[in-house]
């Protein structure tokens, strides 16, 4: 995990809802993050990341889940299950394109091993995915079900680790290395109405183009110079999960 100070660490508050005291998806009551980055020689640079509502039995104890799609151009695995019922059974992994076979299998099993589901015939497991071939040897599909396993055997709440890790490993974003990233937020009491004031958290993997702005202010506009500005203003390539 890099050292390197976080943006309200050098002054740049985004928004106006104060942040969760890790300011991290892990603020969510139960939440738990585990990783486990593959970094091999000088080309396989990916991993998994797996995120967990609670640490319990996922498939006896499920979680209501919802599913959005920005651009359907993804291999999200699971998804329509999700959108039928509304529930989640299995942890959420993300990792690489052509990993997504791994990562399903890493899930199954793992819930296949649980204590209380000797019955079960049946896992919805659920797995998000960006193309991480700019810097990984993707064609080698170098995640394995073990990488999975480790990433759901590491799962804890507490502060997640960011950038080049786990399934961010690989990714490239505006122009710059990109990653695993996450924050969050508190509403206030009342919002929704008669709610006592709930914490919202996200966790991106993110790997697009794009012109990456601050806060509202381009990167690099005072200095007069904007870094791959020819090339990023129209690059609409990549995705985030």
């Amino acid at each position: 995990m890099s050292e390197r100070k976080r943006a309200r660490e050098l002054g740049i508050n985004v928004g106006v809802l104060p942040p969760g005291p890790l300011n991290a998806i892990t603020d969510v009551t139960g939440v738990l993050v585990g990783q486990q980055t593959v970094w091999q020689g000088e080309a396989v640079r990916t991993g998994v990341t797996a995120i967990l509502p609670h640490g319990g039995n996922l498939f006896q104890e499920k979680v209501p889940a919802a599913i959005h799609v920005g651009n359907g151009f993804g291999k999200l695995a699971g998804a329509l299950q999700v959108q039928e019922l509304g529930e989640l059974e299995t942890a959420i992994a993300l990792t690489n394109t052509l990993s997504v076979a791994a990562a399903l299998n890493g899930l199954i099993q793992h819930t296949l091993s649980q204590p209380g589901n000797e019955q079960v015939f049946s896992v919805n497991a659920v797995v998000g995915e960006t193309n991480d071939g700019f810097l990984n040897d993707i064609r080698g599909q170098h995640v394995t079900e073990a990488d999975v396993q480790a990433a759901l055997a590491a799962a804890a709440g507490g502060p997640v680790a960011e950038g080049s890790v786990g399934a961010g490993t690989g990714t490239s974003c505006f122009g710059f290395k990109g990653g695993i990233g996450t924050a969050s937020r508190r509403l206030p009491a009342g919002l929704p109405t008669n709610t006592p004031g709930y914490t919202v958290g996200v966790l991106v993997q993110s790997n697009y183009g794009g012109l990456l702005t601050i806060n509202g202010q381009p990167v690099g506009q005072q200095l007069g110079h904007i870094p791959f500005k020819d090339e990023l203003n129209q690059a609409e390539a990549g995705s985030c999960m």
